[in-house]
């Protein structure tokens, strides 16, 4: 079995969910809403005043920092989706 699979596998016996968090810091203007609004403390602002991801296996998923940001800078992606199948992933 490879990585991939295993770690999926894991996760599911655990009950936990990974989502990966993409920035679009051409978009971005700073105001930091997105940092402010995390519950789990994901992001952080730079030295350019932009966020950045630090802790993006805390993510939860709730979207809060998609929803609330006014330049639609953000994306979470679930991470370990069911759309990628392999036969012998059982």
């Amino acid at each position: 079995m490879d990585d991939y699979w295993q770690r999926k596998k894991n996760l599911e016996k655990e009950g936990r969910k990974l989502y990966d968090q993409q920035i679009f810091r051409d978009w971005c203007k700073g105001c930091g809403i997105c940092v402010s609004f995390c519950p789990r403390q994901v992001y952080q602002m730079d030295e350019f005043n932009k966020p950045v991801v630090v802790n993006a296996d805390d993510c939860i998923g709730c979207r809060f920092c998609v929803f609330h940001c006014p330049d639609f800078a953000i994306t979470i992606i679930r991470r370990f989706s069911d759309r990628r199948k392999k036969a012998d992933h059982k």
